[in-house]
């Protein structure tokens, strides 16, 4: 969900109040267990930013264990990026995560702080980002080269879709992946972990000089957090998980709970298309669904030739889809995208397909596929292929436009480490009140996923914004924001099943 977005707040603030770089408050230690003293004594050594304003922004480097179960094992890096407060008197730091698994947290803050974080927030805290670990400037996760990579993304199957032999080849080319990660990632992908990042998290507010961890995760990043809140219920500050996934929920489910979100979404862009007078679809709601359904078998058969010499086939054209549902404001490229692609143009479905993936000018900007590989392999059990065959009837039945270009072989059965999370409710007992935020139609964390991490979480709190898109904070709903803002701000703890919108 991070964004090319870019504000002129910097420009704003007088030089004298911005702190120059220099070492963190001391650490906080308390309950620390003596064999990891050494991780939670280090002193956070600030330096200016690669490309990001000195005076707002710094960073630094923190080490941590490869193996929190295990502290002599080999040792990772975590890439941190600090913006002051606009205040110049932080009342703490505040940590965030822009979901994935996969996406770098430093990315965000440093490009896209605005995005993020309201202005309040940003007044109030040092707004922290990082990257976990795998993640971009951390450790990585190192897999393909951008033509592997390409070849892995956007190469079309050679055999029919649906069949033995379809899924015999992407079972190769799944495999190839696997093994491409495990040589290229330096031993580091049976560590890649919700759980081991988790421990990060809390390395982190402990080196930042926090008592207390104050959090603001988004998507993937909401399991992160309630994972930390699982581990080290003492240490919950102010939380608050926006889009929330549902831990309790297997890796099966969440592939076909999203696919029929994404069918919902489709159907609601296709509504205000329709109202629309750029529309390239007529009729009813499912008039325009049924002639997408007949776009995108089309170009399955016979794919459209980009000027870049890629192919655009139905699973690319699926993915510009989709890139474009996350959120309402790309809508109307949508309807541009799709214009086009009736007329034999894939262009604009292509650049949308692009940024989903990350790519840009022929390279990847990031690792966010490899690591979100490596994260969800980890994190989820593989599926019993009994279970696979009831969900794909549910996905035939209740997402009929996304259904065929949705599943497919487990990625991850052919990954070459057995899985080590568990799916399964968190309570977090005694943490202090956590703020969940779901939106009602979003087509990546549906709803009900929040509504059930709220009441799994003993302290949980919902907080429920009507709408389209994906995540509710800081997207023009002054009721979601105040809730949020007045409560990592003040403490102030929402009504639970407040519905704004």
């Amino acid at each position: 969900m991070t964004l090319a977005l870019t504000g002129c707040v910097a420009a704003m603030i007088p030089d004298d109040t911005r702190p120059t770089p220099g070492p963190s408050k001391a650490p906080v230690t308390d309950g620390v267990p003596a064999d990891l003293l050494p991780f939670y004594e280090q002193t956070v050594d600030w330096q200016e930013c690669d490309g990001a304003d000195s005076g707002l922004y710094d960073c630094a480097t923190v080490v941590a264990p490869l193996d929190w179960d295990d502290p002599d094992a080999g040792e990772i890096e975590l890439a941190v990026i600090r913006r002051h407060a606009d205040s110049g008197e932080p009342i703490g730091s505040l940590l965030t995560n822009p979901g994935g698994p996969g996406s770098s947290g430093v990315e965000l803050i440093r490009d896209s702080a605005a995005y993020a974080t309201g202005a309040a927030l940003r007044d109030a805290y040092d707004v922290i980002g990082f990257d976990p670990r795998g993640v971009g400037e951390s450790t990585p996760v190192r897999c393909l080269d951008a033509e592997e990579m390409d070849a892995y993304l956007y190469d079309l199957p050679q055999n029919p879709r649906g069949s033995a032999e379809w899924e015999a080849e992407l079972d190769e080319r799944n495999a190839a992946f696997a093994e491409a990660c495990e040589a290229n990632s330096d031993g580091i992908l049976p560590y890649i972990t919700t759980d081991q990042a988790a421990r990060d998290l809390d390395l982190l507010r402990a080196v930042l000089g926090d008592e207390k961890l104050n959090y603001l995760g988004y998507s993937y990043g909401t399991f992160l957090g309630a994972t930390y809140a699982k581990l080290f219920p003492e240490r919950v500050g102010r939380l608050v998980l926006d889009g929330a996934i549902d831990p309790a929920v297997s890796g099966l489910e969440v592939g076909t709970t999203q696919g029929v979100g994404f069918e919902s979404a489709l159907r609601a862009f296709m509504a205000e298309c329709l109202a629309g007078s750029d529309c390239p679809f007529r009729g009813t709601v499912d008039d325009a669904m049924a002639d997408l359904g007949t776009l995108l078998a089309s170009v399955d058969a016979r794919p459209l030739q980009a000027s870049d010499g890629r192919q655009v086939g139905a699973d690319t054209l699926m993915t510009g889809i989709i890139a474009a549902l996350y959120s309402e404001d790309s809508w109307p490229y949508l309807t541009a995208a799709l214009a086009d692609a009736l007329q034999g143009d894939p262009e604009l479905a292509l650049q949308l397909a692009d940024f989903y993936n990350g790519r840009e000018g022929g390279v990847y900007l990031d690792n966010s596929t490899e690591a979100f590989r490596a994260y969800n392999c980890m994190d989820y059990p593989v599926a019993d292929p009994a279970e696979d065959v009831a969900s794909e009837a549910l996905l035939a039945e209740q997402a009929p436009t996304v259904a065929p270009y949705w599943s497919g072989p487990d990625s991850c059965a052919v990954w070459p480490y057995e899985p080590t999370g568990v799916r399964e409710p968190i309570t977090a007992e005694g943490a202090a009140p956590i703020v969940v935020v779901g939106t009602t139609n979003d087509p990546a964390t549906p709803y009900e996923w929040s509504v059930s991490l709220a009441d799994q979480l003993a302290s949980g709190v919902l907080v429920t914004r009507v709408g389209e898109g994906h995540t509710g904070y800081n997207k023009g709903d002054a009721c979601v924001d105040d809730a949020v803002e007045q409560y990592l701000i003040d403490g102030v703890v929402p009504d639970d099943g407040l519905t704004c919108g």
